[in-house]
């Protein structure tokens, strides 16, 4: 990693959170993803040994690049943006201001006439951006959690402690560092210990209203119970999903691409453990020793924007797949959304065990 090499920090100084965001050309993407979770910054910048500037890498060219099939342990080279927006360190913030404005991007590298990075312009901090979201989160919590028994025996799994909290006390204290304040919580088993707990949201300093199965009804069967939809994108998570996903940038790129529905996925890879014979009849064609198989699984996250609701029906028990499945044969445009952040999904006690351990 470029922040080992003591010849650039020398050069950059040690007190600039951007330095963070620096990553030498030769680095693998999991660097890149490493480095982009420690800076916050939501970019890489990729320089020479010498600090010079070779290209960028967002959010967006990991997600793109992992649905290409790209591994975390592929070159940087293999993502990057090699034509990326600079100004000079002497633009002032209006000049800034508008580049950033007309070319709608949120980061922009400052060089020196080498093209060294010296700085990083932040759009947040030129001008107040995303500070207070009313974007409703609606959080599933009224399952029976079966597989985690006996900790749920009498203990709805959202309120299981990983670390000094309930999982969903994470959820909601995470969607809070965005902004995020409307909450609806979907709740059938025990659930009036959930609302014991979380009440109306004032003492967490946010607003948590209740949707209140009468049996379960499904992820989307539950949403049918929502009253008076209309607004902004509605975003939808499990009530056992830890993640370190952005869910502001979750919900933008719903917008960007102008999607009904937008369901986060993973990438996830399994090595069979015995070489793998590809035969034509009896006649072998090739061998693989041990292969590996990639594909995207569900990460238990959604964006739906207010116009799907219509497309549920009351009190239906009915799961998201399928409810993707109605939007698709109404022609909606329903998309995926490449996630490389952490997750956790408490679905096993050794899940729980691995969480507590994160945490």
């Amino acid at each position: 990693m470029l922040n080992n090499n003591k010849g650039i920090s020398k050069q950059f100084g040690d007190d600039e959170k951007w330095r963070l965001a620096l990553v030498l050309e030769t680095a693998v993407l999991q660097e890149a993803v490493l480095s982009m979770n420690r800076s916050a910054l939501q970019i890489v910048l990729i320089v020479t040994s010498e600090g010079k500037l070779v290209g960028s890498i967002t959010d967006g060219d990991i997600r793109r690049g992992l649905l290409r099939g790209i591994t975390l342990q592929d070159c940087v080279d293999m993502v990057m943006f090699r034509h990326p927006l600079v100004v000079p360190s002497d633009f002032g913030p209006e000049a800034v201001l508008q580049i950033m404005s007309t070319n709608k991007i949120h980061q922009l590298p400052i060089v020196d006439i080498n093209r060294n990075v010296v700085g990083l312009h932040l759009w947040e901090n030129l001008k107040s951006y995303g500070n207070r979201r009313d974007n409703v989160i609606v959080i599933m919590a009224g399952g029976t959690g079966t597989r985690l028994r006996p900790y749920t025996n009498d203990c709805p799994k959202p309120l299981l402690r990983v670390g000094d909290k309930p999982i969903m006390h994470h959820i909601i204290e995470r969607a809070k560092s965005e902004g995020f304040y409307k909450f609806l919580i979907s709740i059938n088993y025990l659930g009036k210990m959930i609302e014991d707990y979380f009440g109306d949201g004032s003492k967490f300093h946010v607003e948590i209203s209740y949707l209140r199965e009468e049996e379960p009804l499904g992820t989307a069967g539950a949403l049918s119970l929502l009253k008076g939809v209309s607004g902004a994108p509605y975003l939808i998570t499990n009530g056992d999903v830890l993640t370190d996903l952005r869910y502001g940038e979750l919900i933008e790129f719903h917008e960007e691409h102008n999607s009904f529905a937008t369901m986060a996925v993973r990438q996830y890879e399994w090595q069979n453990p015995f070489g793998v014979v590809h035969l034509s009849g009896i006649e072998m064609i090739r061998f693989e020793e041990k292969p590996i198989y990639r594909t995207h699984i569900n990460a238990g996250i959604y964006v739906l924007s207010p116009q799907v609701f219509e497309f549920l029906n009351p009190n239906e028990k009915c799961d998201m797949p399928t409810f993707l499945q109605r939007l698709k044969h109404n022609s909606l445009k329903t998309i995926v959304y490449p996630m490389h952040e952490s997750w956790v999904d408490i679905g096993r006690p050794q899940d729980l065990h691995s969480a507590q351990k994160i945490i």
